[in-house]
């Protein structure tokens, strides 16, 4: 067995299903499908048992511990030469494993970009929207080269078994695991590729609640990484914050300007719209693009001023400053 496809799952059975018709689709076949059901109160089991027979799956149920270190589970439990590790949210187009076949060749580490499918909802392609557009996170996400190092995310990412286990598979950071491992891989001496015909489509979050939960995360998580891998934090990790900051900034002075300090944010989000809308063909999907990358960029922002906050002026460690259940 060369390649073992692990997925952590919590709770979304009917995504996990997507993925795994996927799977069967599959170009190219011999892979394991390794399956770690993360303490769910709505279990995958069923859904798993209706693909035993078409895929060379494995089931495992445990308690919630979060994503990285199901992922350590899994990837102890499996028998490939190769890991790979998706989010459960993700679909892979046919040709998937073929490209990852023709490229780990010669590679210890890599990553893939994601994009949405015509399939999803309007929600869902405004959140793919405010991930991957230059106009919110300057298309860095994982799907553009770029001159600093490639630092692959845990949603579509492989590296061989060997190497994984090596470096420890993923920490037990409450967010920003997988940047963490990214890291650490580097920092090992390897140099992760950026694989671009290897990508998914990627549901991401269903509605705008749950997607700012997702990036006040990811704010929070990059002070974490700083602290961590000193060096990383970058001037671009600093942009949401600033936008944050401009944003609250604008609305204050608005009863003072006449309302004239509000038409940066007016053409920002008209800049927003008519992009979107251009892209996805639906004007629909360009309007419910401007909450989703104000969502974006002011949830990651917030979140890294609490981390800052609690993390370097207060003074406490990581898990005394976040100490919430995953998935809460």
């Amino acid at each position: 067995m060369k390649y073992s496809i692990v997925v952590p799952v919590y709770n979304r059975p009917g995504e996990l299903d997507d993925l795994l018709l996927s799977l069967c689709h599959q170009s190219v076949k011999g892979f394991e499908v390794v399956i770690v059901d993360d303490g769910s109160t709505i279990a995958s089991k069923d859904v798993c048992d209706e693909y035993a027979d078409i895929l060379d799956l494995h089931y495992y149920y445990k308690p919630n511990s979060g994503p990285g270190q199901s992922r350590n589970y899994g990837v102890e439990r499996a028998t490939g030469d190769w890991v790979i590790i998706l989010d459960s949210d993700v679909v892979l187009p046919d040709h998937y494993m073929e490209h990852v076949q023709k490229a780990t060749a010669s590679i210890v580490a890599w990553g893939g970009p994601d994009a949405s499918h015509p399939s999803f909802t309007p929600v869902q392609k405004a959140i793919s929207y405010s991930m991957t557009s230059f106009f919110t996170t300057g298309g860095i996400r994982g799907g553009k080269k770029k001159l600093d190092k490639f630092y692959p995310r845990s949603f579509n990412m492989g590296i061989r078994r060997d190497v994984y286990l090596q470096l420890g598979g993923f920490s037990k950071m409450r967010f920003g695991e997988d940047i963490d491992f990214s890291y650490r891989i580097v920092e090992a001496g390897y140099e992760p590729q950026l694989l671009s015909d290897a990508w998914v489509w990627h549901k991401r979050r269903t509605d705008l609640r749950k997607f700012y939960r997702q990036v006040y995360n990811s704010g929070i998580a990059r002070i974490n990484l700083e602290k961590r891998h000193p060096g990383t934090l970058k001037l671009v990790h600093l942009l949401p914050t600033v936008f944050t900051l401009g944003v609250i900034l604008l609305v204050l002075l608005a009863p003072f300007t006449y309302g004239l300090s509000l038409l940066p944010l007016l053409a920002y989000a008209l800049i927003i719209c008519t992009d979107s809308s251009i892209r996805h063909k639906s004007l629909k999907v360009g309007l419910i693009s401007i909450p989703a990358a104000f969502t974006q960029l002011m949830g990651y922002g917030l979140g890294f001023i609490e981390s800052w906050w609690k993390r370097c002026v207060l003074g406490k460690d990581e898990f005394q400053a976040f100490e919430k259940n995953f998935y809460k």
